[in-house]
């Protein structure tokens, strides 16, 4: 067992790492909240900086993920606490600590690479698996759900609005077309239907015809976007003055959100944006980690 965990964290490399702690700026003895712990990448890394003296909270709705940060982070010297928990509750567990006030928050928004390298959990079309998607095992509503339950007129919503796909209407009747016979209840007969749904020229582009299905899909699941605009303003408010508020997203929907609410912060005079533009990966970390591809970084500072 210790031995597979060793592999999953040698090949789990946090996205952004570096650029994620120039922006920070933590110091020794800093309370941090990671939201989205994952692999413990991140929180490795800031637990590192501050020290015995600091206290880094992590929180994730995975049980998976909050297992394997916590055989981790037992190996850093520094105190932490991690807790199976959606971001959205990050003010209930911080009041359970005690705590009003944090030095520093950290989100990055989004699957996980281990999420998607495990078939059982359904997020990637990579591998055939159960069509799950719950980043949260136990969420019961899953994506098959979803596929085999919602509407005509309701999935083209999903895939227009969360995947931004231009094939939505298409896709979502040969959906609601192939369900009536054949209940789909797998990544791999997901995929082979949105194939056959769009056309030819479109099977074979720079991106996969099913990976904004997909996407909008795992939004609608886990509630993503809405949940994004509810824990904004929550850890941003439990900043101290000059704490520094720093998302991770991997695309233009959850992008979005994050630029307004900075930006309303600015102008309320409550903010100062510390990056003008989002922040991506150099070349150099896309070659070595090509799924941070788009990832984009913001960051703002508690006036």
């Amino acid at each position: 067992m210790k031995r597979r965990l060793v592999g999953v964290f040698r090949l789990h490399k946090p996205v952004l790492l570096e650029t994620v702690l120039s922006y920070l700026k933590l110091k020794p003895g800093d309370i941090v909240l990671d939201g989205t712990v994952g692999s413990g990448g991140h929180a490795e890394a800031i637990l590192k900086v501050i020290g015995s003296d600091g206290f880094l909270i992590g929180l994730d709705q995975d049980e998976e993920a909050i297992k394997r940060t916590q055989s981790r982070l037992e190996h850093v010297d520094g105190r932490f606490k991690l807790f199976q928990s959606n971001f959205r509750f990050l003010d209930q567990v911080l009041s359970s600590l005690n705590f009003n006030k944090v030095n520093a928050v950290l989100l990055d928004v989004g699957v996980s690479t281990d999420q998607l390298e495990v078939s059982r959990r359904g997020f990637s079309f990579q591998q055939d698996g159960p069509l799950d998607m719950r980043m949260d095992q136990g969420q019961t509503q899953t994506a098959a759900d979803l596929v085999n339950g919602l509407s005509q007129e309701e999935l083209t919503m999903i895939f227009r609005q969360y995947g931004e796909e231009r094939y939505a209407r298409q896709i979502a009747q040969t959906i609601v077309r192939g369900r009536a016979s054949n209940p789909f209840r797998t990544t791999g007969t997901l995929k082979k239907v949105v194939e056959e749904a769009v056309p030819t020229r479109y099977r074979y582009g720079r991106i996969h015809p099913a990976t904004r299905v997909f996407q909008a899909l795992r939004i609608a699941v886990n509630d993503e976007l809405a949940v994004l605009e509810e824990t904004l303003p929550k850890a941003f408010d439990c900043l101290e003055f000059g704490g520094k508020l720093c998302i991770i997203s991997f695309h233009s929907l959850e992008d979005r959100i994050v630029k307004h609410f900075f930006v309303k912060q600015k102008a309320a005079g409550t903010g100062k944006i510390i990056t003008k533009k989002p922040v991506q990966p150099n070349d150099q970390e896309i070659e070595s980690n090509p799924k941070s591809r788009s990832a984009k970084l913001r960051v703002i500072e508690r006036n």
